[in-house]
C-alpha cells in the first residue's frame, strides 16, 4: 500500500473560490479536494457560514504560503442592521437586545472615525479563537460563558456606501489580520446607542486575490469535468506579491533547494533590503525559495520544489 501523500494529483497552485452561504470554509476545502482530487489543500483565510466570497484555497507547495495570505488585508462589503443585538453578531444568532432608535447617515459617519486605525477590538462570542485549546464557538454553543479579552487589529479603510432604509446601512472596509466585521458592527452599534449586528457580509479580495478570480464550487465542478481546471489555477508566487524578489542562477537556485545560504550583493536589488527581510528568489521565472536577507548573503527558509506538479496555465 502506498503511502497516504501518494494518494491523489500532485497540484502546486493556489485557486480562489467565491464562497456561497451557508457552508463552512472547512467544508469548502474538502469539496475542493474531493472534486480535484490534489493531495493537500488548505485554506487562506475562515469566513463564516453566513459569509459569501472571497476565499483562498492553496494546494500543494502553495500551502507552504498560506501564513503570507492570512497575513495580508482583507476587503469586506457588508450591510448592517440596527436595532438587534443578537448573540453571534449577525443575522444568524438569537436576538437578545432591541432598540426603536435610528442612527441618521451623518451620526454613523461621524462615528467611523473611531474605529480606523491601530484600535483595540473585542472578538464575538462565537469566534474561532481559541481558549484553553478549544474554540470559541464550541464553548458557547454549549451553553457556556466565554470570556475574550480585546486585542489590537488594524482597520485601514471603513465607509458608508449606502442606505436602503433606516434600519440598514452598507459599508466597505480594508483591514489586517484578525479584525473582525461582526465584532465592528456591534460596536457601532453600542457606540451609537441602536444595538446593531452584520445582515449581509462579502469579502471581495484577500491580499493579490479578488473576486475577478474567483469562481464558484459549481463552476468548479463543470472545469474539472470539462479538464479544464488549469484555467483558473493561480501561481504559487501570487500569495508574495508584495515581498521584494531578486532572480538568482541555476547553482544558486539548487543550493539554496539544498538548504544552503548563498552570497548575494545588496547592489542586485533596487533598493536594498534590510537585515532579515524576507525576499522572495526565483529562477528562470520559477519560484525557489523564501530567503532571510543577511549581510551580504540570503538563507533559506522555505523552498519550493514545483516540478512535476499541476501549476498555473502560463
Amino acid at each position: 500500500m502506498g503511502r497516504r501523500a501518494d494518494r491523489g494529483r500532485r497540484i502546486d497552485a493556489w485557486l480562489v473560490i467565491d464562497k456561497g452561504e451557508g457552508i463552512t470554509s472547512t467544508q469548502v476545502v474538502g469539496r475542493v479536494k474531493h472534486l480535484t482530487q490534489a493531495q493537500k489543500v488548505g485554506h487562506g483565510g475562515t469566513l463564516d457560514p453566513l459569509a459569501t466570497g472571497v476565499l483562498p484555497i492553496a494546494m500543494g507547495e502553495a500551502t507552504k504560503t498560506v501564513s503570507y495570505v492570512m497575513d495580508a488585508p482583507k476587503r469586506y462589503a457588508f450591510t448592517i442592521r440596527f436595532g438587534e443585538a443578537r448573540d453571534t453578531d449577525d443575522a444568524e444568532g438569537l436576538l437578545f437586545a432591541t432598540s426603536d432608535w435610528r442612527p441618521s447617515d451623518a451620526e454613523i459617519a461621524a462615528a467611523l472615525p473611531r474605529f480606523l486605525g491601530e484600535i483595540m477590538q473585542r472578538p464575538p462570542t462565537y469566534a474561532a479563537v481559541k481558549i484553553q485549546g478549544e474554540r470559541a464557538y464550541e464553548i458557547a454553543r454549549r451553553g457556556e460563558t466565554v470570556t475574550l479579552e480585546p486585542r489590537s487589529v488594524r482597520i485601514d479603510e471603513l465607509e458608508l456606501v449606502g442606505r436602503p432604509d433606516p434600519d440598514h446601512a452598507e459599508f466597505e472596509m480594508v483591514c489586517g489580520k484578525g479584525a473582525y466585521v461582526r465584532a465592528l458592527a456591534r460596536d457601532l452599534g453600542e457606540l451609537l446607542g441602536c444595538h446593531a449586528h452584520v445582515s449581509r457580509l462579502r469579502r471581495t479580495a484577500v491580499g493579490a486575490f479578488g473576486l475577478d478570480q474567483a469562481v464558484t464550487l459549481e463552476t468548479l465542478e463543470r472545469l474539472v469535468e470539462d479538464e479544464s481546471l488549469p484555467q483558473v489555477l493561480i501561481s504559487v508566487a501570487t500569495a508574495l506579491a508584495g515581498i521584494p524578489a531578486l532572480a538568482v542562477t541555476e547553482p544558486q537556485a539548487l543550493r539554496l533547494r539544498a538548504g544552503q545560504s548563498i552570497r548575494v550583493s545588496p547592489r542586485l536589488f533596487g533598493e536594498p533590503p534590510e537585515e532579515g527581510a524576507m525576499i522572495k528568489v526565483t529562477q528562470a521565472g520559477e519560484l525557489v525559495a523564501l530567503a532571510r536577507f543577511g549581510v551580504d548573503e540570503l538563507s533559506p527558509v522555505r523552498v519550493f520544489n514545483l516540478k512535476g506538479g499541476q501549476t498555473a496555465r502560463a
